[in-house]
């Protein structure tokens, strides 16, 4: 079993920080202690952390190690190290600092010498030696960007061939940045002619892009204009300005960064302006000679363009350029967008499940938040469901559609008008490729309600649904130009499979239109909701914190049926209590007895459900507390379904757990609707946004079973003799 893997390559520019972050995401799945190490670090000694990849791993995996454990030696102090008493004693107090990680770890990814400007002799065979002192099952990446296909596999079976005789357990073999045409000529040779699984994974531009931020600290820039999106947002080319206004707009292209002298105020504000026009938006604009434009002009270019990068850089354009020419993209924590895209080529052109089993390093049995959500998105993916945002110009939906398109995680509607979405897609350069139906991707469409060939079968549709209410199709028509009712509507009729809303709308302008469409399914008196509370340890399900203010002891009843199914959807076992303030028989009133008849009620209507109540929250969740109150309960003291009596006590508990004990909230996730529609908070992250398409995704497959086995059910019923 492995419990460390080290991924190594065979010469620079092999872009394998892609695979370690992949092989992190898979870890941390498993596992809720990983490591990570990296042996030697082009930084000065007590200074390891301008490591970019290691920080970007300990930042986005919330790795609660101090940086100083996470390196071995700088390149230097290695070197003189091994000048004054030889490899041996190097590899010793590498293997020694490793192993002082590993014992706090119950697995660790580390990451190979890099190949540039090491003065490390033989260094694949240095690389091999310290994963054998690791104990280490070894990844080796080999680059194919610029290489014919014979070269990479050629590159390749000789890097397997080298790692092996030198004693390495080589777990896979991976070709990174390999042109997309000959991705699966590579992967056809290789499998014939390796033991071990190969992975190709084709070159994607995006993440060799590098980002304005980057070029403003590869250039020594100073920043005039920008916000932190508009100098995260990639340059894909460059438009050098020298040309009078109109001939310069025409040379204009999508993403491209403007390089041109600071007293050619004209170009300035004419590539402002088109930005501003969306045509085309650019990356930003980089000025040249040390020029800074007027008060007058820059105010202009605020106004045009606002958080769109303006700098400026003492040199001309020919030194300058000569700056931008080998620059490339990279991973790091301030690029969480090509992380995603980086985790997402990862996903896509890697058999996850494979690897995993490969590296087998046990499942812990803790569920940790980030665990918790790991296990969302690959749900989600397993069988990959269609969902409609109708909030398609917002740009925390945009963000959240990129990392569920990119992540391979379901195929999207954006509602919206298609010019519009696109244009500001594009100002947030976030790429939202053609629909493709040939390809093995997650897809996304944009559709306008008010242009849509759908909108009179919806005002049709609806008008039935509502004839009872007055509802005509001439009135009908206007309504369904409302995103929320055309989404809506859109899953009701199977167009997609759920629909999640509320970044920017109301909950009740999410939810009445599911209520009049979509409506309740069949057993469910009422629609409620539930929070996943994801504590340092476990997993907790809040119940109802969002929807109905006050329920009765019948709809209490419901909410706790209806949490403790959803809870068992998402491999929480459900042991419910229903809060009060008292415990057991301590207390009486109206509202302790409102919850002692709903605890009844559960337990008339669902007696395989271990139900408690009425119960306080530390009675609930802590066993030396339970075990004084309630001794002998099942659920007391190990609960994880916990229904308030009201809206009131839920919404302010969910919050205060949140901000206080640091607990990642995922939801409100609505139950009790025959189709899956959720809700968001109007402060919802872009994180909160993903986990909950994922979530309705995984919703919307269970509904797909469910309807699968009634529908073979009814089948069978058909055969049966009379």
């Amino acid at each position: 079993m492995a419990r460390s893997v080290y991924v190594t390559g065979i010469d620079r520019g092999d872009g394998r920080q892609a695979v370690e972050l992949g092989v992190m995401e898979l870890l941390t799945r498993q596992v809720d202690r990983v490591g990570v190490f990296r042996p030697l670090v082009h930084a000065a000694p007590g200074q390891p952390g301008s490591d970019h990849v290691v920080e970007l791993l300990r930042g986005r995996y919330r790795l609660d190690l101090p940086s100083s454990e996470l390196y071995g030696l700088g390149y230097e102090e290695a070197a003189a190290l091994q000048a004054a008493h030889g490899q041996d004693e190097l590899v010793s107090a590498l293997v020694d600092r490793f192993h002082a990680l590993e014992r706090r770890c119950q697995a660790v990814l580390v990451l190979g010498t890099d190949f540039a400007d090491t003065s490390i002799p033989d260094e694949l065979a240095f690389n091999a030696r310290l994963a054998n002192e690791f104990g280490a099952a070894v990844l080796p990446v080999v680059g194919g960007h610029g290489e014919d296909p014979e070269t990479v596999v050629a590159e390749l079976l000789g890097a397997h061939r080298a790692y092996t005789d030198l004693g390495c357990q080589t777990l896979a073999m991976i070709a990174n940045r390999v042109a997309p045409g000959a991705k699966q000529r590579i992967q056809r040779t290789l499998t014939e002619k390796l033991p071990v699984p190969a992975y190709v994974i084709p070159e994607e531009p995006a993440l060799a892009a590098p980002t304005v931020a980057q070029l403003v600290e590869a250039t020594g820039a100073e920043v005039l204009l920008g916000d932190a999106a508009g100098l995260a947002r990639d340059v894909r080319g460059y438009v050098f300005g020298g040309a009078m206004l109109p001939t310069f707009l025409d040379a204009l292209t999508e993403g491209a960064l403007v390089v041109t002298p600071g007293d050619r105020a004209d170009l300035v504000i004419g590539s402002l302006a088109a930005h501003a026009a969306g045509a085309p938006p650019i990356a930003g604009v980089l000025l040249t000679l040390g020029q800074h434009p007027g008060p007058n002009v820059m105010a202009l270019a605020a106004r045009l363009a606002p958080g769109t990068p303006v700098a400026v850089v003492p040199e001309g354009s020919w030194p300058t350029a000569a700056h931008l020419t080998h620059l490339e993209g990279k991973l790091t924590s301030a690029s969480p967008r090509k992380a995603e895209i980086a985790l997402g080529l990862f996903e896509l052109h890697v058999d996850t499940a494979e690897l995993t089993n490969l590296i087998e390093v046990g499942r812990s049995e803790r569920v940790t938040p980030m665990m918790f959500e790991h296990e969302l998105l690959e749900r989600a993916r397993g069988t990959r469901r269609h969902v409609v945002l109708p909030e398609g110009t917002e740009e925390r939906v945009l963000r959240a559609a990129e990392i569920l398109l990119r992540r391979n995680i379901c195929d999207l509607t954006l509602l919206g008008e298609a010019d519009a979405v696109r244009r500001k897609a594009s100002s947030l350069s976030i790429d939202l490729p053609a629909e493709d139906p040939a390809a093995d991707r997650a897809q996304v469409r944009i559709v306008d309600p008010a242009t849509s060939p759908l909108r009179r079968q919806f005002a049709e549709l609806y008008a039935r649904l509502r004839a009872h209410k007055g509802m005509t199709v001439e009135l009908a028509l206007d309504v369904v130009t409302d995103v929320s009712y055309f989404g809506t509507l859109m899953v009701q009729e199977g167009i997609a499979d759920g629909m999640v809303s509320g970044a920017a709308h109301s909950t009740a302008a999410t939810i009445r239109p599911a209520f009049e469409v979509i409506k309740t399914s069949p057993g469910a008196s009422i629609v409620s909701s539930v929070f996943f509370m994801c504590l340092a340890d476990r997993v907790l399900v809040y119940g109802d914190c969002a929807v109905n203010p006050d329920p009765d002891a019948q709809q209490l009843a419901d909410i706790a049926i209806q949490s403790a199914a959803t809870a068992a959807q998402f491999g929480v076992e459900p042991r419910v209590a229903m809060l009060s303030y008292s415990t057991g028989t301590s207390g009486s009133g109206a509202d302790v007895d409102k919850v002692r008849k709903a605890t009844e009620l559960v337990r008339e209507l669902r007696p395989d459900i271990l139900v408690e109540g009425p119960i306080q929250y530390d009675a609930a969740v802590d066993a030396r507390v339970a075990a004084t109150k309630l001794p002998g309960s099942p659920v007391a003291g190990r609960a994880t379904v916990l229904i308030f009596p009201d809206l009131n006590t839920g919404n302010n508990t969910y919050k205060a757990v949140q901000r206080s004990a640091g607990a990642v909230a995922v939801g409100p996730v609505l139950q009790g609707l025959r189709k899956p529609v959720n809700d968001l908070s109007r402060g919802a992250l872009v994180q909160d946004i993903v986990n909950t398409v994922a979530i309705t995704a995984i919703q919307s497959q269970d509904h797909a079973s469910q309807d699968r086995t009634s529908q073979d059910l009814a089948s069978d019923s058909k055969e049966l003799p009379a």
